[in-house]
């Protein structure tokens, strides 16, 4: 029997008080710095711990030391001042009185986002150090190795952090690509894989790039890439994952590209394994486009069997049949279990309490074994 192996997108809910201190951090007000390295190193102990007891084969840091998977990166590179303009998603446009139940109910975190306005240089090496330091530990004390980082794109981190420095998009995009790659490089020396987050490929179509045409913002994401894969050159394609993501939010998700139009343009980049949201509502639909495309033999796709949005907790048979379904399409040694997104996008917050998320997980462990099985 061939085991489908489980992973998951990467961020998993951070203990109150470290939420606290990455806020106070975000704010720039004063925290004790040996305290809050303590508590990461703490809580990426327990997160990868949690991860192994479940049975996940590939787990992460759950981004602990991270206010966001995108954001994160002002306070390593030297650049960044400001605030960027909020754009709500296209869809949410269309529900006003929706978006203001989200804006009323706190759906919305409040965390800085600024502009590029000068020169990019890395500030600060340290924090990734510490961070792949922290893990690895954690993945010794626990006898495991298959393991991956997350790490912000440069197309999201410009679609995030907009340019208000660099001539035009393109420079912009050149100069964080060489800046990101080193980021990269030390993830995959170290022995870890690593996940590039790219939802710059899929929710920057309805959210930054709303005002684009569709095949505008297809050429814009096909320059996404090239850059992304000059950042790639010294890394083994093995070692490389990519998600894709349409918005880790409950709403209408009526403006989303579809996977059909962006699929040819990611088989582009440089990475084996694709993580594609496949339980939500608006792309459950989607493993049909792979009966028209064939999967190259050394790419590997990891749908999620699992929403991120919901409290329901999926019954293993739910996820296995998913798995069935996506291995009529894709052989099934180029198929693994994951999730639909990360829990915790945004530190302190997250629409799955944090008990559910770990019942999630379990339930993700049984059901692909039911697959394997079954396949």
């Amino acid at each position: 029997m061939t085991k489908i192996k489980t992973t998951h997108v990467g961020s998993l809910p951070r203990s109150n008080e470290l939420s606290d201190l990455l806020f106070k951090k975000d704010k720039k007000e004063k925290i004790d710095l040996e305290n809050f390295d303590a508590v990461v190193k703490n809580d990426v102990k327990k997160i990868v711990k949690k991860q192994i007891d479940l049975g996940i084969d590939f787990v992460s840091d759950g981004e602990m030391s991270k206010i966001s998977y995108a954001t994160y990166v002002k306070d390593r590179i030297d650049g960044f001042s400001g605030e960027s303009e909020r754009k709500a998603p296209k869809d949410l446009d269309d529900f006003p009185s929706f978006k203001e139940r989200i804006a009323r109910t706190g759906g919305t975190p409040s965390y800085t986002r600024p502009c590029c306005t000068q020169e990019l240089k890395i500030k600060d090496s340290l924090s990734l150090t510490k961070d792949i330091n922290n893990f690895k530990e954690a993945l010794k004390d626990n006898n495991h190795n298959e393991a991956f980082m997350n790490a912000a794109s440069p197309g999201v981190i410009s679609a995030f952090l907009p340019n208000q420095f660099y001539k035009d998009d393109d420079e912009y995009l050149e100069k964080l690509s060489r800046i990101m790659s080193k980021e990269y490089e030390e993830i995959v020396s170290s022995g870890l894989h690593l996940q590039l987050d790219c939802p710059d490929l899929a929710l920057a179509r309805h959210m930054t790039f709303k005002d684009l045409t569709e095949e505008e913002f297809l050429k814009r994401a096909e320059k996404q890439i090239e850059f992304l894969n000059k950042s790639l050159e010294k890394i083994p394609q093995s070692k490389i994952r990519m998600h894709i993501c349409w918005g880790n939010y409950e709403g209408p998700h009526t403006h989303d590209v579809s996977l059909e139009k962006i699929l040819p343009l990611i088989l582009k980049a440089n990475v084996k394994t694709y993580l594609l949201e496949s339980s939500n509502p608006r792309h459950s639909h989607e493993w049909q486009v792979f009966e028209n495309v064939k999967l190259p033999k050394d790419k590997t796709i990891a749908p999620g069997v699992i929403d991120s949005t919901t409290n329901f907790v999926e019954h293993p048979e739910v996820v296995k049949n998913r798995l069935v379904q996506f291995s009529k399409v894709i052989d099934k040694e180029q198929l693994m279990a994951g999730t639909d997104c990360g829990f915790s996008t945004f530190a302190g917050f997250g629409n799955v309490d944090e008990n559910i998320v770990y019942k999630k997980l379990e339930t993700l462990v049984i059901g692909t074994d039911l697959a394997s099985k079954a396949i």
